[in-house]
C-alpha cells in the first residue's frame, strides 16, 4: 500500500508541475541573497494570459488572508512575502518571534502574511501552507521557512515539490488531503490573481515589505516596529 500512495501522490504532483510549467516560465535562482524584486514578475504568464474557462473557476474561489493574533486588535501588520525569499526567513526567525510574544499573543496586533510569487516554488509552498482548510497555516509556515535551504534544494521540479510534501506529513497533514491540494489547477491560479490585486493597491516592490495599519514602513527592524506600534496604539 505504501509503494502505491507514493506512486500516486509522485503522480498528482507532476500534473501539478506540468499546470504550472504551461502557466509560468520556469523558476529563478533561488540562492541568491539579494532582495527579490517584483520586476520578476514580468517573468510570469498572468491572468491575461490564462483561458477565460480557467479564470471563471478561478475567480470563484474566495482567498481570506490568513489572521494571526486577535482579529480586534488596534494595530494591522501586513507583511508581503515570498517563501523562496531568505530576507523573509530570516524576518521569521527573529523579528517575528519578538512580535509574536510581545504584540500579537498579548493581544495588540493582528498578524496578516500576503503572499508573494516570484516563482513556481513560492506558489507551491504557498499551496501546501494552505492546505487542510488553513489551520495549521502559521505552523506550516514556520516550518516552510526554517527548512527553506533544505526544501528548495533540488535539481528537478519533481524533488522541490516532493520536498513541500515531506514538510505537510512532517506536521501532521493528511497525504490525500495534500495531494489533493497541490492537483488544484483552480486554487493556484485564485492566489496569483490575488497575489496580483495586492501587490498593486499596495505598491508592493520587494519582499519582505511591511504595512502597519495602511503605512508602508520604510524599514523593518525590530526597533523600527517597536516605534511604529506603539505610535498606533496610543490612546488604546
Amino acid at each position: 500500500m505504501s509503494g502505491i500512495r507514493i506512486i500516486l501522490g509522485t503522480s498528482i504532483i507532476m500534473v501539478l508541475i506540468g499546470y504550472l510549467i504551461i502557466q509560468f516560465n520556469p523558476g529563478l535562482n533561488l540562492k541568491s541573497d539579494s532582495v527579490a524584486d517584483l520586476n520578476m514578475v514580468d517573468n510570469f504568464q498572468l491572468s491575461n494570459n490564462i483561458e477565460s474557462e480557467n479564470l471563471i473557476n478561478a475567480s470563484s474561489i474566495i482567498i481570506e488572508d490568513m489572521v494571526l493574533g486577535d482579529p480586534n486588535a488596534p494595530v494591522t501588520i501586513i507583511e508581503y512575502a515570498s517563501f523562496t525569499c531568505p530576507h523573509c526567513k530570516n524576518f521569521h526567525e527573529g523579528t517575528f518571534k519578538k512580535l509574536k510574544k510581545n504584540y500579537i499573543d498579548e493581544g495588540k496586533v493582528k498578524f496578516i502574511l500576503r503572499d508573494v510569487y516570484f516563482d513556481r516554488y513560492g506558489l507551491w509552498a504557498a499551496m501546501v501552507a494552505r492546505c487542510d482548510n488553513s489551520e495549521k497555516f502559521y505552523g506550516i509556515v514556520e516550518e516552510i521557512f526554517r527548512r527553506q535551504a533544505e526544501w528548495t534544494k533540488g535539481e528537478e521540479d519533481i524533488q522541490i515539490a516532493n520536498n513541500l510534501r515531506k514538510i505537510g506529513l512532517s506536521i501532521g497533514m493528511n497525504s490525500d488531503t495534500i495531494d489533493a491540494c497541490l492537483s488544484d489547477g483552480d486554487m493556484a491560479q485564485a492566489l496569483v490573481n490575488v497575489y496580483q490585486k495586492n501587490a498593486d493597491k499596495d505598491k508592493i516592490s520587494s519582499t519582505p515589505s511591511f504595512i502597519i495599519n495602511g503605512e508602508k514602513m520604510k524599514k523593518s527592524t525590530y526597533d523600527e516596529f517597536v516605534d511604529k506600534i506603539d505610535e498606533h496604539l496610543k490612546g488604546y
